[in-house]
């Protein structure tokens, strides 16, 4: 046998040896942090959307109308705007592990604090410092995450990660449901009480977890060997070396047209992520179904709809490295879904067989919408861009649930902001069709 041969024989087992390391890698990098993750965000989700419940008891027990609660709902994110960019850029400066903790413990004692609401005033005040509080923790996560995975694995590890948002709603809107029934004046204090209360606990608890538990990047991971460690650097090195493309400076962020144009897609996107998260108890319920628990149980299956599809779209857009399709499609299954759900609105299976599709489509949009700007964006800029593209995005937090909730006292109905939602989810899905694909499929 020649060297040749041996040579021309040996080759097929190194690289099998090599891809049976990166994936033996990535599948302990996954289980490693992305469970934990979920779970970070589970908590997150569901103490800043569990006003949408509390509404179901709260707006009766106080006189909020529902021009009062949409603005109490949406002011959350005036708070997460101000400081979304300063706190990624100190998330990116003192580590993930130190301030995402921070992070979940000041939000979890904020949470509880909404207990004590008694007037409209002391509610806008709880909601924009809990949005302050916040501010910075999903996007940490994603800056985090790119310190992890190269741009052609981040479609499926973001969607799977933001499974957390249905995972919040399956769980989260039963639970609220049985807390607001079960606890209804158990010392003297209304279901709504209660649940803030409750619901605050596991935040803090999981942030002194994120001390323990969280590494602040390749190098301090103790349960990597150093053959792991090389692999991951040097996958991330690769991949940042395509950011010279993209901003290289906080400064040139806000001067590239691409973040603005960024963030008017995602503003697009988050219309309907959240008017759905938050008014989907009160539009069930407007089916006629009654009973807190009912409502939550009910409330689960479009959520449960999102996790499925997320997955798939995430899986199918690395897997074929297509961005732009893999957005479009579910922005238009929601723009259906909130359209046909706002002409039936008194039957109960035809709302939510269309809110769930509703449900599926915009909750696939928002992890599947960072693979666009993560293809362009690396270091202190990816810090700053995402943080930047997050807050203007987020402010259809704001306008979002006030822009339900006024349209539905003006009208008596919530089929018109509905239809806006549609819009404004078709205007997002024409704005990812005009992003060059060049820029964003990889």
């Amino acid at each position: 046998m020649t060297s040749s041969t041996l040579k021309a024989g040996a080759m097929p087992s190194s690289a099998a040896a090599d891809a049976a390391l990166e994936k033996r890698t990535y599948a302990k990098v996954f289980w490693r942090l992305v469970p934990f993750l979920m779970l970070c965000y589970v908590v997150a989700y569901l103490d800043r959307v569990n006003v949408g419940f509390a509404k179901l008891q709260m707006g009766q027990d106080l006189g909020f109308s529902e021009t009062v609660f949409g603005l109490g709902a949406g002011i959350f994110f005036l708070g997460y705007f101000l400081f979304e960019v300063p706190s990624n850029l100190l998330l990116n400066r003192v580590g993930a592990r130190i301030w995402i903790a921070r992070i979940m413990i000041t939000w979890g004692l904020l949470s509880a604090c909404f207990m004590f609401v008694k007037t409209p005033t002391s509610f806008y005040i709880l909601r924009f410092l809990l949005g302050v509080a916040e501010a910075g923790f999903y996007p940490g996560v994603i800056l985090y995450l790119t310190h992890w995975y190269p741009a052609h694995r981040r479609a499926r590890i973001i969607a799977v990660f933001m499974s957390a948002i249905p995972v919040a709603g399956i769980f989260g809107n039963p639970l609220s449901g049985w807390i607001m029934d079960s606890f209804h004046g158990v010392s003297s204090m209304s279901g709504w009480q209660w649940m803030f209360l409750i619901e605050a606990v596991p935040a803090v608890l999981v942030g002194v977890m994120v001390l323990v538990y969280l590494d602040n990047g390749i190098a301090q991971a103790r349960w990597l060997s150093a053959e792991e460690k090389a692999l991951l650097q040097r996958e991330v090195a690769r991949d940042a070396a395509h950011g010279a493309k993209g901003p290289h400076s906080v400064a040139g962020v806000f001067r590239d047209a691409r973040i603005w144009w960024m963030a008017f897609i995602y503003f697009a996107f988050v219309m309907g992520q959240y008017a759905l998260t938050f008014w989907l108890p009160t539009l069930v319920k407007a089916t006629g179904v009654q009973g807190n628990l009912n409502i939550g149980l009910l409330s689960a299956i479009p959520f449960v709809c999102a996790i499925v599809a997320m997955n798939l779209f995430g899986r199918s857009a690395d897997r074929r490295q297509e961005r732009r399709w893999h957005l479009i499609v579910p922005a238009l299954m929601g723009a259906i879904g909130f359209t046909v759900a706002a002409s039936y609105t008194q039957n109960t299976v035809v709302s939510l067989a269309f809110l769930s599709l509703a449900a599926a489509g915009v909750l696939t949009c928002a992890p599947l919408f960072w693979s666009l700007p993560t293809a362009f964006l690396t270091g202190t800029a990816a810090a700053a861009g995402i943080a930047a593209i997050n807050s203007v995005g987020n402010l259809a937090g704001f306008v979002s649930p006030y822009l339900i909730g006024y349209l539905k006292d003006l009208t008596g109905s919530t089929q018109i902001g509905m239809y806006v939602l549609a819009g404004a989810l078709v205007f997002g899905a024409i704005g990812v069709w005009l992003t060059p694909k060049q820029l964003v499929n990889r």
